[in-house]
């Protein structure tokens, strides 16, 4: 039988109160007439049935107890209920400030934009040295997503506003959260604002989505090129070549239309290349977002519109209006990171480096060579051995026995250009490396990877920490740069850097690799840090064969990084 709630009591009890007074009244009315009762005892039956009527007076009275104790206890439950749902949500926003907590900045939505990581209560930038596919597809994996589309660079979704926190991250792609790769150190980098280094990620299924901002209709277009002429020019600048871009449509409906800025998103050297060459000034030295070049000393300021964002240059275009941009037109709204102050500017020289990789040296020297661990460890300092070597040296006592398959060539690079060709860190920066024995001028020289036919990159290698010398030179050119206590580092025009296959890092760690045929790509100055005449001759790409007893590569060709 259910039991009666506390309402259901009070009710009752008012019933047999209501119907114990009209048998009072009833009796006492009955013996009045009657005479039936004499008066003493209709007294004590009076004075017995009102104290009974009180005693069901205070059982109603408990009815309302009870019918108060059921709503505190419905409160109760509500509020412990609200306690922990605020306890949840608390929890929740607790999580994403754990240590190491990643969020996406500057995007259309939460499945893009600049990485940002917490460390130490605070949130922090990533810079792009060495960022790659297996950076990205760590990050998007551990925000919750399916996975990566592509790794941005040079401040693709705007520049960066805070503190780098990581710089020279190198992940193997399958660790659970971003500081688990490894990186240089919190804090340690030499990097600026328009170096951060972003993601876009895979979106869920349109059911599952966890995207909280969904992207606008008008933000879906896909980049084109524009299909008129566009005229430039550079403004603010101390010399001729030098300034902020700005560009306006020379065949418009009405003629030509007022003067734009270009938005700095993404904004490098390929783009500062051909704004350079369009204007007949030579090659571009540096690509910044800044607003340096605003100065109203030049009595124009900056132009009230940017008429380009989201430029996108392979590097070899004529003209700026062959590249890529978002939608163009003075009827389209063009979005940009940051309101103001955050154009593209460039610097241009007449004379300027070109480097040439010569694979012909790559296919005459590459080799296999299996070698222990222990030989290894000054190598494995600077990330050039895979991550299962990592693992190895982690959770074997005796992995300095174990050995690693490498694919050793010898990487000749010539400077075909018409100036030196210099590292862009100063010297005052430059790190000395123990094993080596001497200063290393660039963080990321050249990439190594090896690629199987559904374009996944299934092994790799970098020659970081990189010392630049001229180690061959044409007749009749004197050397200039050695890396020997602490001299200048460069590489002279017509001569070359030599790093030889039986120096450190000159491999690919194919250890863990099937046998098979695969592509090789070799890339020099593979992020676009240094400036060049062009870059679409800057990597090498070849047919690889690896057999149980040996390898090579032929078919190369050059092409962009």
């Amino acid at each position: 039988m259910r039991a009666r709630t506390g309402r259901e009591r009070a009710q009752h009890t008012e019933d047999w109160i209501g119907s114990f007074s009209s048998w009072t009244i009833l009796v006492e009315g009955r013996a009045t007439r009657d005479r039936t009762i004499d008066r003493a005892t209709m007294s004590s039956l009076l004075v017995w049935c009102a104290l009974l009527q009180t005693l069901l007076l205070v059982t109603l009275r408990l009815g309302d107890c009870a019918i108060a104790v059921d709503a505190n206890r419905t409160s109760a439950l509500e509020e412990a209920r609200l306690q922990r749902e605020n306890l949840v949500r608390k929890y929740l926003k607790r999580l994403k400030k754990e240590e190491g907590a990643l969020k996406l900045v500057g995007g259309r939505g939460d499945f893009e934009g600049n990485v940002e990581v917490f460390h130490a209560g605070k949130w922090g930038a990533i810079c792009d040295d060495e960022w790659d596919q297996a950076e990205a597809e760590v990050v998007c994996r551990q925000l919750g997503f399916p996975g990566h589309v592509k790794p941005t660079h040079t401040g693709h979704f705007g520049r960066a506003k805070r503190k780098f926190w990581m710089d020279n991250l190198w992940c193997g792609g399958k660790e659970a959260e971003l500081t688990d790769c490894r990186f240089d150190g919190w804090g340690a980098n030499d990097c600026e604002s328009g170096e951060a280094a972003g993601v876009i990620c895979k979106q869920h299924d349109t059911d599952t989505t966890t995207t909280s901002k969904p992207v606008p209709v008008e933000l879906k277009v896909p980049k084109e090129r524009f299909g008129q002429r566009l005229e430039l020019r550079l403004v603010g600048g101390r010399v001729e070549g030098e300034g902020r871009v700005e560009v306006r449509i020379v065949d418009g409906p009405g003629g030509a239309g007022p003067w734009g800025s270009v938005c700095g998103d993404g904004w490098g050297l390929l783009e500062g290349n051909v704004v350079c060459r369009q204007l007949n000034l030579g090659y571009a030295n540096n690509a910044v977002q800044t607003d340096f070049f605003s100065d109203e000393a030049d009595g124009k300021g900056l132009p009230e519109r940017v008429l380009l964002s989201g430029t996108e240059c392979y590097g070899n275009e004529s003209t700026l209006a062959d590249c890529l941009h978002d939608p163009i037109g003075w009827d389209t709204v063009v979005t940009c990171s940051e309101r103001k102050g955050h154009v593209a500017a460039v610097t241009c020289v007449p004379a300027m480096a070109d480097l040439v990789f010569d694979h012909v040296e790559m296919e005459q020297s590459l080799h296999l060579e299996d070698r222990l661990m222990y030989l290894l460890q000054c190598a494995m300092e600077e990330n050039c051995v895979a991550t299962q070597a990592y693992e190895i040296q982690r959770d074997n006592p005796n992995w300095h026995l174990e050995t690693r398959r490498l694919l050793k060539f010898t990487a000749r690079v010539v400077n075909m250009g018409t100036a030196d060709f210099r590292p862009h860190i100063p010297k005052h920066l430059w790190e000395w490396h123990l094993c080596h024995m001497h200063y290393h001028s660039m963080e990321v020289f050249a990439t190594f990877d090896v690629i199987d036919g559904q374009g996944r990159k299934v092994a790799e290698g970098h020659k970081a920490s990189f010392c630049l010398e001229d180690n061959q030179c044409l007749p009749g050119v004197e050397p200039r740069y050695a890396c020997a206590n602490y001299g200048d580092q460069g590489i002279s025009v017509n001569c070359s850097d030599i790093y030889r296959h039986n120096i450190d890092c000159q491999w690919v760690d194919i250890s863990e690799l099937d046998f098979g045929e695969y592509t090789m790509r070799v890339a020099i100055n593979p992020e676009f840090k240094v400036p060049e005449m062009r870059f679409d001759n800057n990597a090498a790409t070849c047919r690889l064969l690896y057999t149980q007893t040996y390898a090579r590569v032929f078919d190369c060709k050059h092409e962009r990084p």
